[in-house]
């Protein structure tokens, strides 16, 4: 049986390991815009994650007549008032090293006490197709900013983000463990069961 091609607007190869763990078992072959043949860039200019996620997928079905899939996510820290939020990757500057966005980060948080550290990781993940529907599912995996950088299993702000009931980081999970709850993981099986009709 042909599997039904799946595009993921997306470089990021940590990303597209996580989705193809994700999705391993649909009948969708899921590539990533470079492996689809497409290189488009996007202006992001949504107000929420959703909005994001959705102008990506839309975009990538236009120009590839594809399903596509594409995702936006970021971390809210409630005492920066959700700081960086749907600016995370290009907080500080898109160039600027997670290590120093980090430590920013950290920084800003001195003296903040544990219960007052509280933050999360949010996904939004779309869908559009080429028929022009869409739809569009959320993920939230919550937290607290860490004292330190810990752990060199995740990427992006993984190694600040302390999981109470895990006491570790995220980084400091295993792919597997990660995947079963991160944000990006129940956002990306929420939208399976949407794609492969398991509602």
């Amino acid at each position: 049986m042909m599997k039904k091609k799946l595009i993921f607007a997306t470089g990021n190869q940590n990303k597209m390991k996580e989705i193809r763990m994700i999705l391993a078992d649909t009948d969708f072959e899921v590539l990533s815009m470079k492996e689809a043949g497409f290189d488009i860039d996007v202006e992001e200019n949504g107000k929420t994650f959703e909005e994001n996620a959705l102008i990506k997928a839309k975009a990538l079905c236009e120009v590839s007549g594809e399903m596509c899939l594409a995702d936006d996510s970021g971390l809210e820290i409630d005492k920066l008032n959700k700081e960086p939020g749907i600016y995370s990757a290009r907080y500080m500057g898109e160039d600027t090293s997670y290590r120093i966005k980090n430590a920013n980060l950290i920084k800003r948080l001195e003296g903040v006490p544990d219960d007052e550290r509280t933050a999360r990781f949010v996904c939004a993940v779309a869908a559009a197709y080429p028929d022009g529907r869409t739809e569009v599912v959320r993920g939230v995996m919550e937290g607290r900013i860490a004292y330190k950088e810990a752990g060199e299993n995740g990427f992006g702000y993984d190694p600040i983000f302390f999981l109470p009931e895990y006491g570790c980081t995220s980084a400091e999970l295993s792919p597997d463990e990660k995947n079963a709850i991160s944000h990006r993981g129940k956002a990306v099986r929420l939208m399976k069961e949407k794609l492969t009709g398991q509602s």
